[in-house]
């Protein structure tokens, strides 16, 4: 286990409110290096906590972290705890003393991914259940009321009803990663009908955008048709994702920090719009200028044929509302990947 730090204490925070004192699980990853940089960016002090685990290569991960110091000496300060959720003294680490203990938690850390987790279900039961139980036990020793937990939309399974919404029945999960995402937050459930928590678990629905990791739909399409080589479509291309861009996932993200609600309350972020495998893939051509040549194999199990979010609570609770349209937020993906993202 090894711990960084960088920046000064003491920024004022977002419209003059205080800095909050946070810890983000999963600080490396996609999602985690944009929720980081948009704390640090409004003052707020934070300890970021990743093992750099080799689902991917974790040079991605650590050129993730690299501007952050110089944005953490701007504006809020910033502490990388190197260390693995499991691991006891890597957990007590991260909460810091009593006087730097987080005001809140933002849980991203977990495996990812539906087809992986076929291979590996054991593995993604211990870190992605376990992980959270240890995780809300040092926060209930230290007395952290506050978590935001990083569901997913594979929680709805094979939903046939749309949009997807939150009092939808979800208990016909499709692959281990969708179950120990469900499970996560049925434990979450179980904490705080037993102490005094608030927990946001937040239904995150096909998220993109610049960092994204390598093997998802986007990244390995954009650089299958950059290289000239064809896009390995499973299924005849008609099934159908919310894809959400991650800026707007962040906006929700921090909204459920920082309108907390005593128990847990569950919320979809997506998009609010569905776009079919064969469109995005022309839609990726098109944003680099490119023909795409396209090979169908058979369908994968563990996928669904779509996914669309109701944000309706979201919208009313958290006042997010997605705004990033697909073609300019491909846009954007497509300017980062030719920059630095290959």
């Amino acid at each position: 286990m090894r711990a960084y730090f960088a920046g000064r204490p003491g920024r004022a925070g977002v419209l003059g409110s205080p800095p909050m004192r946070v810890l983000v699980t999963g600080a490396a990853g996609f999602i985690g290096s944009h929720v980081v940089a948009r704390l640090l960016a409004r003052g707020d002090a934070v300890t970021g906590l990743d093992n750099f685990d080799p689902f991917y290569d974790p040079a991605r991960k650590r050129a993730n972290l690299a501007g952050l110091a110089g944005l953490a000496g701007l504006a809020g300060d910033f502490r990388l705890i190197e260390g693995d959720l499991l691991d006891p003294a890597a957990l007590d680490a991260s909460f810091g003393t009593e006087s730097t203990r987080p005001d809140a938690v933002i849980h991203l850390a977990a495996l990812a991914g539906v087809r992986p987790s076929l291979a590996e279900p054991a593995r993604y039961q211990r870190v992605n259940v376990e992980g959270t139980a240890r995780l809300t036990e040092a926060c209930l020793a230290r007395g952290v009321r506050r978590i935001v937990f990083a569901s997913s939309s594979s929680v709805y399974g094979a939903n046939t009803k749309v949009p997807f919404a939150e009092t939808d029945r979800v208990d016909d999960p499709v692959s281990p990663y969708a179950a120990s995402k469900r499970a996560g937050e049925l434990l979450l459930r179980a904490f705080v009908h037993n102490a005094e928590l608030s927990v946001a678990a937040l239904r995150y629905f096909t998220v993109y955008g610049p960092r994204q990791r390598p093997e998802m739909a986007i990244h390995a399409f954009t650089r299958a048709i950059d290289g000239g080589e064809p896009v390995r479509l499973h299924g005849d291309g008609s099934s159908s994702r919310d894809y959400t861009y991650v800026d707007d996932v962040v906006d929700g993200t921090v909204a459920a920090l920082d309108r907390p609600k005593r128990g847990l309350t569950l919320y979809n972020l997506g998009g609010e719009r569905t776009t079919r495998l064969g469109d995005l893939v022309t839609r990726i051509a098109a944003a680099l200028g490119k023909e795409a040549r396209v090979v169908h194999g058979p369908e994968m199990p563990g996928d669904v044929p779509i996914t669309f979010a109701s944000v309706e609570r979201a919208r009313a609770e958290l006042g997010y509302s997605p705004k990033t349209s697909i073609d300019e937020g491909l846009a954007r993906f497509v300017a980062w990947y030719r920059a630095e993202g290959r």
